[in-house]
């Protein structure tokens, strides 16, 4: 979009109206002033009716010669332009400041469509609810290869946790990177339980995956992310699905990740700001939770999952994670809501009632980089 510049315009004040004005004046005078001077010879006895006569005189030669005079703003265009834009920029600043946590909480409000392809199979979009007034407000967008690229250039992002972390960590590298660079990447950060590094140097960005199925495996890393003090700029966790499985108590869960909570101390630095939210420092890092799916019990691919993972187990985890001081208004991760992504996709939407298709965690993706330009009050 090109900006034509008020710079080079012209005033718009031809010679007409100059003459304009000045024949205004010279009538002012005749009408104005010759009266006033005769009121005031006639009327010099009586003050209040000669200043009232005088007020009404001007009052009155001023309403018929006001169309003649331009306003400042069309001298001064600049001042009428910088005026506007401060105040502009300040309420914009403002409104933001306000609606920020509120556009975070309505970042899941997604919609997803189904379609059928010539061969039959089922494929899977998403958008966000544009029905609803406040999510148009907010201005939320997927985001393409290039602005994700720019948003994250120069970053550190670490993402840890079990195995939907890292399907989480495919669909963002797949975002981010063209074919050919993801043509190595699938086949080695799928190796099992195993991490996975990689630096974008086009972009002076750097991934790092940490395999940590277990809440304290996620501690023991931030202790030495802390013990280093070293902090990547963002930090996306999520476990749970393990815990399930192999220790089924989600009172120990909840204990563990209230451990969790308690070391993440160094990571926050926030500014709280009165009435106004909380204000994310540049050194802060940007957290994120990646929650659990929703489980189908019925096609879970073994007898062992069947049994503990159901969907009684599961809202027992979940109530656990609310507790722990995670998630806001105590804790300092946003979360990616998985239960809900995956809930609303469908059974249509994964075949072994556990890992879903890549769209789901692309939609968390989205959500995250959304949620990333809100905090740091960018816009695209």
């Amino acid at each position: 979009m090109k900006i034509l510049s008020l710079r080079n315009r012209p005033l718009n004040i031809s010679g007409r109206m100059i003459g304009a004005v000045q024949l205004g004046v010279l009538a002012a005078c005749i009408v104005v002033l010759v009266p006033m001077g005769l009121a005031g010879y006639h009327l010099s006895r009586n003050k209040v009716l000669f200043f009232s006569g005088a007020l009404f005189i001007s009052l009155a030669v001023a309403v018929h010669l006001s169309p003649y005079f331009p306003t400042l703003t069309d001298f001064l265009p600049s001042l009428s332009s910088s005026s506007q834009s401060s105040s502009s920029s300040s309420s914009s600043t403002l409104v933001l400041l306000q609606n920020r946590d509120s556009c975070i909480s309505l970042l899941h409000r997604i919609q997803w469509m189904h379609h059928q392809t010539p061969n039959l199979n089922l494929s899977h979009s998403w958008s966000w609810v544009l029905s609803d007034e406040d999510v148009i407000a907010c201005d939320f967008q997927k985001i393409g290869r290039k602005d994700a690229g720019d948003l994250l250039s120069g970053s550190w992002v670490v993402i840890a946790g079990d195995s939907q972390t890292r399907f989480f960590t495919l669909s963002l590298l797949d975002l981010i990177l063209v074919e050919d660079e993801m043509l190595s990447v699938r086949g080695d950060l799928f190796k099992r339980h195993s991490d996975y590094h990689l630096d974008v140097d086009r972009l002076g960005l750097r991934i790092d995956f940490i395999w940590a199925p277990y809440e304290t495996n996620l501690t023991q890393l931030v202790g030495e992310l802390s013990k280093n003090q070293s902090f990547p700029d963002v930090l996306v966790m999520g476990s749970g699905l393990w815990h399930m499985l192999h220790i089924t108590n989600s009172t120990d869960y909840a204990e563990s990740l209230e451990g969790l909570a308690s070391s993440m101390a160094p990571f926050v630095a926030s500014v709280r700001v009165p009435d106004l939210g909380s204000v994310s420092s540049s050194s802060q890092p940007h957290l994120f939770w990646l929650g659990m799916p929703m489980l189908i019990s019925s096609m879970l691919n073994t007898e062992e999952k069947k049994e503990k993972m159901t969907n009684v187990t599961q809202f027992a985890y979940v109530r656990g994670l609310r507790s722990a001081n995670l998630l806001p208004p105590n804790g300092p991760f946003v979360l990616l809501d998985m239960q809900s992504l995956s809930e609303n996709c469908g059974v249509r939407c994964t075949e072994d009632g556990m890992h879903y298709d890549g769209v789901v965690y692309e939609a968390a993706v989205h959500i995250m980089l959304n949620a990333l330009l809100i905090q740091s009050q960018q816009k695209l």
